[in-house]
């Protein structure tokens, strides 16, 4: 996934993820918005991959000024129904 250089604008936590895998999912979530993210996280938890007493959590930040769009997105829900199998590009 590609990271955008960081700038002096503040960043915001969008969401705090209960370990690695869940905050990359949600990470290409946005990024797929072309909302650009950064991962906050204690460098213990990735190495035990453990969650206990917010160790583990990783909070992920966003640009303040994408952040209600980055709310809106996660708050989104998606149905079967809802996606286009026919036309889904899978990328090899």
């Amino acid at each position: 996934m590609g990271r955008t250089i960081l700038t002096d604008n503040p960043w915001s936590v969008v969401f705090t993820a209960s370990g690695m895998t869940q905050a990359k999912i949600i990470t290409g979530r946005l990024e797929t918005e072309g909302i650009p993210t950064r991962l906050k996280y204690d460098a213990a938890g990735p190495i035990y991959a453990i969650t206990i007493n917010g160790l583990g959590e990783v909070r992920i930040l966003v640009p303040e000024e994408a952040l209600a769009r980055a709310c809106a997105v996660l708050e989104q829900s998606y149905e079967e129904q809802d996606i286009d199998w026919e036309n889904a590009k899978i990328s090899d």
